[in-house]
C-alpha cells in the first residue's frame, strides 16, 4: 500500500451531551476530501479513540466505511488495553472495508519489547492487513526499538511507521537504515520540514482537520515539487500553529476549536478534557487568523 500524502486523524464529533455527532463527520469527511487530504484515519488520538466504547468505535468505522465508499484510502486505529480488544476492533474494521490498520502500543500496560512484538505479531497473523506502526511513547509508555522494528523486517505487512518521538537521531536512523523496510511517515508536526527533506512522503496531521490546504500544499511543495524553498515558505507559515499544537497541552481541543473557526463545528472534547478558556481561545485564535489570512 501506499502512504504517501497527508493522513488526517479524522476528529470524532460530540454533541454538548457527549454523544456522537455522525451527520457532521459525514461532513468532516466530505470537507477533507474535497479539500485533497490523500487519507483518512479513523481512531486515532485526535479521534479521541481512548474516550469511545468499543461499540461507538465500531460504529463510528462502519459509518466512515459506508460514507466514504472508495472515495480515498482510510485506515483504522485499533489500539487498546488489550491483545483481544485490539483483534476484535481489526477485524471489524476489516470487514467493514478498511485499507489499512494503525498499530501502537498497549497503552497503560507497558508492555516489553519482547512483549509488544507478541502483540503485533498477533495482530499481523489473524488480519492480514497492511499495517502503519505508531511509535509515541509519551502517549503509550513503551516505546518501538530500533531492535523491536528490525524484527518486523521479514513481515511485509508491517510497511509504515508514524514516528512521533520528536528524536531527530532516530527519524535519521528510520530515514536511512529501515527505508528499504518501511515507508516513514510525519507524527511529530513541528519537525515536518525535517521529516520530508530526509526524504519522508507522509504526514499524518491533526491539524489537517482544519488547515487542509495548507498541509496539501506543503506537501505538494516538498514532495512532489521537490522545491524545499517554497517548502520551507510555507512551513514557516505554519509553524507557530504546530508549534502552539504540540506544546500547547491541550492538542484534541485546539484541534476541535480550529474546526470551529473553519466553520465546520465538531463539538467539545470528552471529559476528563476540559474546554479551552477565553485566554486559550484569544491566543488560538490569533494564530489561525495570521494563518489564512495568506490564503489566496
Amino acid at each position: 500500500m501506499n502512504f504517501d500524502g497527508i493522513w488526517t486523524p479524522v476528529v470524532t464529533p460530540f454533541a454538548e451531551d457527549g454523544s456522537i455527532q455522525l451527520d457532521t463527520l459525514g461532513n468532516v469527511v466530505d470537507t477533507l476530501i474535497d479539500q485533497g487530504v490523500h487519507g483518512l484515519i479513523i481512531g486515532g488520538t485526535t479521534g479521541e479513540y481512548y474516550a469511545l466504547s468499543k461499540a461507538e468505535r465500531k460504529q463510528v468505522f462502519d459509518f466512515v466505511a459506508g460514507h466514504a465508499k472508495g472515495r480515498i484510502p482510510i485506515m483504522a486505529g485499533i489500539n487498546a488495553t488489550t491483545t483481544e480488544d485490539s483483534l476484535e476492533l481489526g477485524e471489524h474494521a476489516k470487514a467493514a472495508g478498511f485499507d489499512a490498520i494503525l498499530v501502537a502500543a498497549p497503552y497503560y500496560c507497558q508492555p516489553t519489547q519482547e512483549e509488544l512484538l507478541t502483540h503485533v505479531c498477533r495482530v499481523d497473523d489473524a488480519l492480514d492487513m497492511p499495517i502503519m506502526l505508531y511509535n509515541f511513547p509519551d502517549r503509550t509508555g513503551t516505546p518501538m526499538s530500533l531492535e523491536f522494528i528490525e524484527a518486523l523486517r521479514e513481515r511485509p505487512n508491517f510497511q509504515a511507521i508514524k514516528e512521533s518521538t520528536g528524536s531527530i537521531e532516530r527519524m535519521h536512523a528510520l530515514a536511512t537504515e529501515f527505508r528499504d523496510q518501511l515507508q516513514l511517515s510525519c507524527g511529530m508536526d513541528d519537525q515536518v520540514l525535517e521529516f520530508f527533506v530526509w526524504g519522508a512522503r507522509s504526514w499524518v496531521a491533526g491539524a489537517s482537520n482544519f488547515l487542509a490546504p495548507e498541509h496539501v500544499a506543503l506537501y505538494q511543495a516538498c514532495v512532489v515539487d521537490q522545491d524545499f524553498v517554497a517548502g520551507r515558505e510555507l512551513a514557516v507559515r505554519l509553524l507557530p500553529m504546530l508549534n502552539l499544537l504540540e506544546q500547547g497541552g491541550k492538542f484534541c481541543q485546539y484541534i476541535k476549536y480550529g474546526c470551529e473557526l473553519a466553520e465546520l463545528p465538531v463539538g467539545p472534547a470528552r471529559a476528563p478534557l476540559l474546554p479551552l478558556n477565553d485566554e486559550e481561545k484569544a491566543s488560538f485564535q490569533r494564530t489561525y487568523d495570521a494563518l489564512v489570512q495568506h490564503r489566496g
